[in-house]
């Protein structure tokens, strides 16, 4: 004698937070910003063969005003990463940042100056995808990961104050090139 036996057929009980999470997750529009070779299998993974339409993403948005996630995909240069902050600035909240590729998560295999040392001192990362390139499907792994994460994320002020803390840890980590021990 539970209180579902009580309704009527046809009806769903659920959370606004949960009916949100279950809306925003459905619904992310990718911006483009392809850096370099792992860009074409980003493009790779929009075309027909892969079908990013089944997931709500059939259109990657050439205006940050109208995307949500940022699919950061190759190398960023020292010249790019402000460009690259512009265009996160640019973007409406709740965004989401993918890092496509070992390039973008890491530096990859330019450990040089002009080579950011990942993307994550620029902006805050929700999801790191390795590979050099990453395949089509690895990133649609990804994006299925970040849309459970998307679900469970909380709605109004506390939401806002935890990214904002998190996007300043993030921006005051430690360089990966500074780092001791088993990387070096």
């Amino acid at each position: 004698m539970g209180f579902e036996e009580k309704l009527p057929s046809g009806f769903l009980l659920d959370t606004v937070e949960n009916l949100a999470g279950l809306a925003r997750k459905s619904s992310v529009f990718p911006a483009t910003f392809g850096l370099a070779c792992c860009a074409i299998e980003m493009m790779t993974t929009g075309a027909g063969r892969y079908d990013l339409a089944r997931f709500g993403m059939e259109v990657f948005r050439g205006s940050p005003r109208q995307a949500d996630l940022m699919i950061v995909a190759g190398r960023v240069s020292q010249k790019m990463a402000p460009v690259l902050r512009q265009v996160y600035d640019q973007m409406p909240n709740p965004k989401w940042v993918i890092s496509m590729g070992v390039c973008a998560s890491s530096g990859g295999m330019f450990n040089n100056y002009s080579i950011v040392q990942g993307v994550d001192h620029v902006v805050p990362v929700d999801i790191y995808l390795p590979g050099c390139p990453p395949r089509p499907e690895m990133l649609m792994d990804a994006i299925l990961k970040l849309h459970a994460k998307i679900r469970e994320e909380k709605l109004g002020i506390n939401r806002e104050q935890a990214a904002r803390e998190a996007e300043e840890a993030a921006l005051k980590a430690l360089p990966t090139i500074e780092m001791k021990g088993l990387l070096r």
